[in-house]
Order: C-alpha cells, then sequence, then structure tokens
C-alpha cells in the first residue's frame, strides 16, 4: 500500500515530458545544428531566414541578406524590433581581411532639456527615471541609415531588392508563429494604461496598426502602411526617411502630440563606424564586442576574469562554476553602472575596462563559498572622468566567407507606444535608457546617445593543429581565424548570455546548437547605468540569480547557501543565433534558439 502510495504521489509530482533525442553525444541539446557548404543564416523567425537564404541563392551578398532578413523581421516581429529602433552590427570581411564594427544608434531631441527630461519623470515615475512610454524616451531611429551604410560597404544587390520581400509580405500578409504572438498580445496591457494616465500622448495609431485586433498564432498580419514607408525608403534611398517626405511626417506627427523630435534631428543623424574590442580567452580564442554606447564590454570583462578558474573540472551547471560566473557578472556590471556611456560625452574609453591585469585583478574579490558584498566599481578612483562627465538577433554567411552579426531593436517590448501618421512602425523607447543624475556619464543630454544593452559579438579561434601543418614557416602557425558570428537579445541577459555561451563551447566542449540549448542562468538587481552616480539604493542591493529549471536542484541549494537569492525557474533566457565556421571541411554551422519561434538553415 505503501510503495503503491509513494507511486502515485510520483506521478502527480512530475509532469510529463519530451521524447528522448538519439545518443549522438550532445545530451543537453534538443535538435541538431544546420550543416551547409555555402551560405547559412540564423534569425528569430522562419520567414527572415528563408528571406536571407533567397538573397544569397540570388548572387547577394551577407549584408544583402541580412538586411532583407531584419526588413522581414521588422514586419513579422514588431514586438522586437523595427525600422523605428536602433541596429548595431559586426562585419567579418573575407576580402580585406578585417573586422568591421558599426554603431548605428540614434540620439536624443537637440532641442530638448534635462529639466524636461525631468519634469516627466517628476509626473509618471516618481522622480527616478525617464518615462518607458510617450515621448520622452524617444531617440532618434538608426535602423535605415545602418542599412544603407553597411550595404555601401558591403552590399551586391539593389536595396529595392533586399527590401521587396519585407514589402510584398506587409501587403500580402505575413505568418506569425506562437512566440511572437505570445509577447504581442501584452502590447494593449502596457500600452493603454499608459495611455490613460497620459505618459502616452497618441495611442489610436498603434491601436490601429498592431491591435485591431492584434494577430494570435497561425494568423496572417498585413501592415499596408510599413510596405509603404518601405516602398518609399526602397525608392528614395536613406534620405527618404531622413531629409525627405517621410522625415517631415515624422516632424508633424511629433509636433501634433506635442513631442520632442524635429525635422533637424532626422536630417543630422549618422550613424559610425567603430572598432571592435576583442580579448583572448584561454589562449586559442579572441571574443569581439563593441564598445560603449553598448555594453559589449561587459562580457569582455566577465571572460578575463573567469579564465583564472577551472571551469572545466567543476562542471557544467556545478555550484561553482555559476558562482565564479554570477560573481564576475556582479564586478563587471558595477563598471557597466558608472561608466558605460557615449564616448563622445564621457570621454571614457573603453580600454580603460580591459587594460591587462585589470579585470584578473578585480576577479581577487570571488569568494566560490560567499557571495560578495555589493561590488563598487573598480575604476572610480583611478579615472577621474566618470565624476565629471525587446530585439532581434540574426546572423549571416555567405560563400565566400563574410560573416554578418546583426541585432537590432526597438528596447522595451514594441516601442514607445507611438506610430506615426500612415507609417506602419513604432518608435523606440531607447531613451529611457539615460540617467538623470547629472553627474553620471549617462546622464541625459541634447543630441547624445544613450546606454544600449543590444550587442552583437564575433569571435575568433586558432586552427589547432591542422594551422601548424599548413603554415610555412611554422613560426607564423595558429594565426586567429574568423571563427563564430553569434548573439543572445534580452536586455542585460545579453553579455551574461554571450559569456555562457562562450563557456559552453570552450570549456565544456558543447556542440554549436547544444551550446544555446542548455540551461542558463541570469542575475538581477544591483545598480544600472540610469541609477545616479553615487547614493542610490542599488549599491546595497545583492540581487537575484535566476535559474532555468535545467539547472540542478542541487546547486539551487548551494548557491543559496552560499549568500544568493535564488529563483526558478523564470530565468530571462534571451533569443540565441549563431554560425561557426567548421575549419577543416569549410562548412557552415547554423544554431537557433530552441525557446522561441526562430530557425537555422543553409544551402
Amino acid at each position: 500500500m505503501v510503495s503503491i502510495e509513494i507511486a502515485e504521489q510520483d506521478t502527480k509530482a512530475t509532469p510529463p515530458g519530451p521524447g528522448d533525442r538519439m545518443p549522438t553525444g550532445r545530451d543537453l541539446g534538443v535538435r541538431s545544428a544546420v550543416v551547409a557548404p555555402n551560405g547559412a543564416a540564423a534569425t528569430a523567425h522562419p520567414l527572415a531566414t528563408q528571406t536571407a537564404l533567397d538573397v544569397l541563392k540570388s548572387g547577394g551578398s551577407a549584408v544583402d541578406a541580412a538586411i532583407a532578413a531584419n526588413a522581414m523581421l521588422g514586419l513579422v516581429e514588431p514586438t522586437g524590433n523595427g525600422i523605428g529602433g536602433d541596429l548595431f552590427a559586426i562585419v567579418w570581411d573575407p576580402e580585406t581581411q578585417q573586422l568591421y564594427g558599426y554603431n548605428g544608434s540614434g540620439r536624443s531631441a537637440k532641442g530638448a532639456t534635462l529639466a524636461e527630461m525631468q519634469a516627466k519623470a517628476d509626473e509618471f515615475m516618481d522622480g527616478e527615471e525617464i518615462p518607458p512610454f510617450g515621448a520622452a524616451p524617444v531617440t532618434v531611429p538608426g535602423t535605415v541609415e545602418g542599412w544603407f551604410t553597411l550595404h555601401e560597404r558591403f552590399g551586391k544587390k539593389p536595396m529595392a531588392d533586399n527590401l521587396k520581400p519585407a514589402i510584398t509580405y506587409a501587403r500580402e500578409g505575413a505568418p506569425i508563429p506562437e512566440v511572437i504572438s505570445y509577447y504581442w498580445s501584452f502590447g494593449p496591457k502596457r500600452f493603454e494604461p499608459a495611455y490613460e494616465s497620459g505618459m502616452l500622448e497618441e495611442y489610436e495609431n498603434a491601436r490601429k496598426t498592431y491591435f485591431s485586433p492584434a494577430p494570435i498564432e497561425g494568423s496572417l498580419f498585413r501592415n499596408p502602411d510599413l510596405a509603404d514607408t518601405l516602398s518609399q525608403i526602397a525608392e528614395g534611398g536613406r534620405d527618404a526617411f531622413y531629409k525627405g517626405s517621410l522625415a517631415h511626417r515624422m516632424n508633424d506627427y511629433f509636433e501634433r502630440i506635442d513631442g520632442f523630435l524635429t525635422y533637424d534631428d532626422f536630417a543630422s543623424h549618422t550613424g559610425e563606424w567603430v572598432e571592435p574590442v576583442c580579448v583572448t580567452y584561454r589562449a586559442n580564442y579572441k571574443v569581439c564586442e563593441l564598445p560603449p554606447n553598448t555594453q559589449g564590454i561587459a562580457a569582455l570583462q566577465m571572460l578575463q576574469m573567469l579564465e583564472r578558474f577551472d571551469l572545466r573540472s567543476m562542471g557544467f551547471g556545478s555550484a561553482d562554476s555559476i558562482m565564479a560566473q554570477v560573481e564576475a557578472k556582479r564586478l563587471a556590471f558595477a563598471d557597466r553602472a558608472a561608466g558605460y556611456a557615449d564616448p563622445e560625452y564621457s570621454g571614457i574609453e573603453p580600454e580603460v575596462f580591459i587594460r591587462p591585469g585589470y579585470n584578473a585583478e578585480r576577479a581577487g574579490q570571488i569568494d566560490l563559498a560567499k557571495a560578495m558584498a555589493p561590488p563598487a566599481p573598480g575604476f572610480a578612483e583611478a579615472d577621474a572622468k566618470l565624476k565629471d562627465g525587446d530585439t532581434t538577433y540574426l546572423t549571416v554567411t555567405d560563400k565566400n566567407g563574410m560573416m554578418v552579426s546583426l541585432i537590432q531593436s526597438n528596447y522595451r517590448g514594441m516601442g514607445s507606444g507611438l506610430v506615426a501618421d500612415g507609417m506602419g512602425f513604432m518608435f523606440q523607447d531607447r531613451g529611457q535608457l539615460f540617467s538623470l543624475d547629472p553627474d553620471h556619464p549617462n546622464v541625459w543630454e541634447p543630441g547624445k546617445r544613450p546606454f544600449h544593452t543590444i550587442i552583437p559579438a564575433f569571435a575568433f579561434k586558432k586552427d589547432m593543429p591542422g594551422c601548424q601543418v599548413r603554415a610555412e614557416p611554422i613560426e607564423q602557425a595558429c594565426p586567429f581565424e574568423p571563427w563564430l558570428s553569434f548573439g543572445l537579445m534580452g536586455g542585460g541577459m545579453q553579455p551574461q548570455g554571450h559569456v555562457q555561451v562562450i563557456l559552453n563551447l570552450v570549456d565544456y566542449d558543447m556542440g554549436l546548437q547544444e551550446a544555446g540549448d542548455t540551461a542558463r542562468w541570469e542575475h538581477t538587481g544591483g545598480c544600472e547605468p540610469t541609477n545616479d552616480l553615487t547614493g542610490d539604493t542599488c549599491e546595497t542591493d545583492m540581487g537575484i540569480v535566476h535559474l532555468e529549471s535545467g539547472i540542478p536542484p542541487k546547486t539551487r541549494a548551494e548557491l543559496e547557501a552560499r549568500g544568493h537569492t535564488v529563483d526558478c525557474c523564470k530565468a530571462n533566457a534571451g533569443g540565441y543565433q549563431a554560425i561557426m565556421r567548421d575549419f577543416e571541411s569549410g562548412a557552415w554551422i547554423a544554431a537557433t534558439e530552441m525557446r522561441k519561434d526562430g530557425s537555422a538553415d543553409g544551402y
């Protein structure tokens, strides 16, 4: 009788689970990676992936394909991106054998003031931060400029051809899958209260464009206004958006709702080519991110700190391994909170955060047996300048060896809630990531770029041992070769996710798909670049370690015993896409996020 009761209890406690995969050795993966000899794409929607491959097959470069996929994602995944947002990219160019970085973030309104932003904060956010909805957090959208800048250097096909698939589907209807429709359903729940409170100045355009009704899984979404806007961009180029009739329409809209952006803000927008910042990891790998105003440097800081730990011996998912990673994150994010900002205004060089020995010294504070007290920035006394002063990711590779790592976002959810008259896209709310503290390097200023969470990533690898055989003379053996284009969307999760992917591949010998399928952790809390520089209550916040259900219960208990507050199982796992070069065969290996709707494919 006792055994029967126990069996009945176990049956009730354990829900049904997924099926079992073949015993290939990739025990933590849920599907196989894609292998393709010519080109590959990995995006957050199958139609965007298919669009990218169609462009590649018709003679387009990886940049052409990435632009076409990004335009399609703005239609089918407006929950995270669109031409109302910003864009960042890293491109490996096989012809010049160089890695290029592009920062396509927009700036705040040049005619507004910090006092006006503080007044909005006082009215709607208890004075603490810029409101998340309405005109106050809107910065100039940088995506369209980014497309054309990338295309001028690396494109092969006419831009009109690259935008045609998105235009066609916007008129005829695009399929909306399960997870995107789930996120889409949250839009009215956020925007309607903001409109009723007065924070969101205008909502009818957004309601008409996206929520009449909101699409559900399996429905076809049409956006003829977006089709018209993209058609004008295809015909008139970037100037149609920033200086032509579309710019005047955006100006008129913000004037009508008593917003802040003007025609001059759009007409004066420029992105910029930037030098990616790279660090070596475990000698044979080099990981690259974009410098501030992004948060990419945080991933590099974490990797430098983690080199002192034998993570392989600790084992994936162990308490020691996650403890080391979480504590490294907390140290890196303390620097992030105090010093990551638009370098044109802050005067802070990104190299200060990864200078030789700095992060190794910081890592000396990590005690695997006990969570440290909330850490202070490591450079505040050494660098006086600091006191003076939902997203989509995709990657595409082509038969010539070009690799594109591109990320694009409206920031939180669908963005600000504002849709200009007849334009079919929502403006981003990225400006909420400014601080209101006049002493902070990330303080709101006119014509300034806010701190950005979105980061593409790239990695090189020494082709061991093959390069030793090929190299003549042997002294030139094993340079770093382009290996991995990858990213993981999800706000503050992004650098944490980048690090976990690299550790999974390098320290835990996982396959590319498996490296994304495994359970992740995320630490939240502590200070952010939006907080006051000093004296903020965040300085005493230990934060919370969020774990996915695949992290063993023993690990959860150990982390709690060592002083962390642990939450299971609601981690913001982000959204992963990656393409890797197989050095032996020359083929592309592509992987996608199993938690969402995306797909990886190739030809």
